[in-house]
């Protein structure tokens, strides 16, 4: 099957804004990360992108943690490890532990690439139900690309705006990104950009040549929005972190279910979901960690 055909699917397991009482399926521990790891994977999903929780399900940052889930996910599955560095501090040390330290150490990170209000509206409520700045400076953004330098470890350069697209500029020039490059569209976020078709193609127009992207639909846009990705050439990530519900409306009881459906709209469009072998070539992860030596001199 030709090259451009093939689909990275991604499923973003769990985030750190949900909770059971609004999805009771949403997995906490490290055991119940790895098995929706593997539910999805079995679905067809070649990448994972992980929050790692405490056992009550607040968000932790410990690498420890990040260790265990490795360790859990890779008794189970091939399947490629995108971890979340996403923060409200400025204090990055415990990303860039869990980034460079061998038993937690990923293949792909995801790095948000600008500052946002980052907030959620209700109609009913005439009020913001969550409202708060997500920093993102260039200070902490570099902090954290030198750590993946050093590691051999992939950013996966989340956008939540056509800002943080065009700002990679300088990051090129001193040598901290190094092509071909991994891009993630979120839409739907308020303060963001919106979920629109117009919107993504923007987006895309802004990548370097050679760019792998895809489209992260936040909430009920989120199937109109992988349908988008699909048919302009990107690829897609759904998860309970994005969206609990199937297309439906029904909600998912897995992220396995998720990924289910949204490789069944791959082969409706004509595509088919790449494989962990294949993700890994379309996504360079073998040649970027090849190079990080000579990346890490550039730098």
């Amino acid at each position: 099957m030709p090259h451009e055909n093939k689909v990275v699917v991604t499923a973003a397991l769990s985030g750190v804004l949900a909770n059971r009482n609004q999805c009771p399926h949403i997995p906490y521990t490290p055991v119940e990360i790895a098995e929706e790891a593997k539910r999805a994977y079995d679905a067809g999903a070649s990448v994972v992108h992980i929050h790692a929780r405490t056992d009550d399900g607040a968000p932790t940052f410990e690498p420890d943690t990040f260790a265990r889930i490795k360790e859990e996910i890779r008794k189970r599955c091939p399947v490629i490890l995108n971890w979340s560095t996403g923060t409200i501090e400025d204090d990055t040390s415990k990303q860039e532990a869990y980034i460079t330290r061998e038993d937690c150490r990923p293949d792909i990170a995801a790095l948000n690439m600008g500052t946002m209000n980052y907030s959620k509206y209700s109609p009913k409520r005439k009020d913001f139900v969550f409202d708060m700045v997500f920093p993102n400076t260039y200070s902490k953004i570099i902090r954290l690309l030198r750590a993946m330098v050093a590691a051999g470890v992939k950013p996966e350069l989340e956008c939540f705006d056509s800002g943080h697209t065009n700002g990679i500029g300088p990051l090129m020039d001193m040598g901290l990104l190094r092509p071909p490059l991994q891009f993630s569209f979120i839409v739907n976020v308020l303060g963001g950009i919106p979920p629109t078709v117009e919107a993504v193609q923007f987006q895309r127009s802004l990548v370097p040549p050679g760019s792998q992207w895809e489209v992260i639909g936040i909430s009920h846009c989120q199937w109109q929005m992988e349908a988008a990705s699909l048919i302009l050439g990107g690829n897609v990530r759904v998860g309970l972190e994005d969206h609990f519900y199937l297309p439906d409306g029904t909600m998912a009881k897995s992220n396995g279910e998720l990924v289910a459906k949204v490789v069944e709209l791959c082969r409706l469009v004509g595509r088919e979901p790449a494989t962990v072998e294949e993700a890994r070539k379309i996504l360079a992860l073998d040649e970027h960690a090849r190079s990080r030596t000579a990346v890490g001199a550039a730098s």
